[in-house]
């Protein structure tokens, strides 16, 4: 993506940070006009940018070119890379992605498993994410706006446990976020330690290893 869409369509269908070609959509909170059109194509830029480049190669000058606005602007009012990619993640928490519900706890973290998987089985789709991670370990900002992504994201995912404690698959007391991080944490092992493919029968595999381990009082709060 070069030049930002005119519109864009809810990014809605993962978990993780935005791809390049499926970037967030405008939330309740954005502000309106001028200022969110041009917060979205600095948004589609650096998300361009991160898959193209990755976070070391992205530069001001490229961000300016690809989104139209002038670098001037784009330090008044972001300060700089860091401040973008920030923004970035900030934005795609704005988005308006939900949890699964499928009517079970495994089937419902089966499915979140599987969205990571299917971000991460295409190379085009798995730069932006992967150069927000990498960002994360360049920029103590990019740290921040990352961790508060995805402790929104975990947010979200407390109806998953929810409607689990409602239909007697899991105890009042389990904690969501952990739940949610056994799931992913074997398939992110793999895409960014040993380098090794994922796919839906190891999502799977994970989403029934969390749920046993659920089953087992492994999650609750103590």
């Amino acid at each position: 993506m070069t030049k930002p869409a005119e519109t864009t369509e809810p990014a809605g269908a993962s978990p993780l940070p935005p791809t390049a070609s499926a970037s967030a959509a405008p939330g309740t909170r954005r502000p309106g006009g001028r200022t969110a059109r041009t917060r979205a194509a600095v948004r589609d830029a650096v998300l361009s940018g991160l898959a193209d480049h990755g976070y070391p190669g992205l530069t001001v000058e490229y961000v300016a070119d690809h989104s139209g606005v002038h670098k001037t602007t784009l330090y008044r009012r972001w300060g700089g890379l860091e401040g973008m990619v920030a923004d970035a993640l900030e934005m795609a928490g704005e988005d308006t992605w939900t949890p699964p519900d499928t009517g079970s706890l495994e089937g419902d973290l089966r499915e979140l498993a599987r969205e990571v998987v299917e971000s991460f089985s295409d190379e085009a789709t798995a730069a932006a994410p992967t150069a927000f991670v990498a960002a994360a370990f360049q920029s103590a900002r990019a740290a921040d706006a990352l961790h508060a992504f995805y402790a929104e994201r975990f947010g979200r995912c407390e109806a998953v446990v929810e409607r689990a404690v409602e239909r007697g698959e899991a105890s009042p007391d389990t904690d969501a976020a952990a739940l949610v991080r056994a799931v992913s944490a074997p398939l992110l092992l793999r895409v960014f330690i040993t380098r090794e493919p994922v796919d839906a029968a190891l999502a799977d595999q994970a989403a029934a290893a969390a749920v046993a381990a659920t089953r087992a009082g492994a999650f609750d709060r103590r």
